[in-house]
């Protein structure tokens, strides 16, 4: 569910449609068993998640840079990477309160295997990108809601249900976006096979404290 005042912001936004012909249907929900590896290894999934924020930051100020001429693309974009930078200024911040160091980058085999299945073609690859921005976010959504349920630290869980409400946000963001450029049906089509593709993927990584 969107919150009162960020789904106020998204409304307001003069490049947002708000007409979803759309939704998504994660395939493979996550179990128990990852929940359980996060709440016994919570240093090591925060420090993940800290990572996460800050690549979704640079992932959509590359979106900015790659079509410059998509006017409501690059304004939208530039919300969601301050946005997603502050998420991770505030991850930070719990992991710097804990004592914990950020480590240098590594890949996440769940990005990778995701963009492999990019469509070739200026505009296949741009439908793809956003549809695989959304299944991303729709999936930290549905993790990061099970996080805040299970944290006996109520701040904690308090802050980890304020995230799960903004990647619900953000998926809705990246849907918005491919509906201003592509067809409602072909949007449709090609998310359906997303869904899967993710789903499939998911069920295939090991079952690691980390949020993909």
């Amino acid at each position: 569910m969107v919150s009162k005042t960020g789904l106020l912001y998204f409304l307001n936004s003069p490049y947002v449609k708000v007409i979803f012909m759309v939704d998504i249907n994660l395939k493979n929900q996550t179990p128990t068993a990852w929940l359980n590896r996060v709440l016994e290894h919570f240093n090591e999934f925060l420090i993940d998640h800290a990572a996460n924020e800050r690549k979704a930051a640079m992932t959509a100020m590359s979106m900015v840079a790659h079509y410059p001429d998509r006017v409501s693309l690059v304004e939208t974009m530039i919300d969601l990477a301050l946005e997603e930078l502050n998420h991770f200024r505030q991850v930070v911040k719990i992991i710097n309160q804990r004592k914990l160091i950020i480590p240098p980058d590594r890949k996440d085999p769940y990005i990778s295997k995701l963009r492999a299945q990019f469509n070739n073609g200026s505009e296949n690859y741009l439908l793809d990108r956003l549809l695989c921005g959304a299944i991303v976010e729709a999936r930290g959504a549905e993790r990061l809601m099970m996080v805040s349920k299970a944290l006996a630290n109520k701040r904690l869980a308090k802050f980890y249900l304020s995230l799960a409400t903004s990647e619900k946000k953000h998926y809705l963001i990246f849907l918005d976006q491919a509906s201003i450029f592509f067809e409602d049906e072909i949007i449709k089509s090609r998310l359906e096979e997303w869904q899967v593709i993710e789903g499939d993927i998911i069920k295939t990584l090991p079952t690691l404290p980390r949020l993909h």
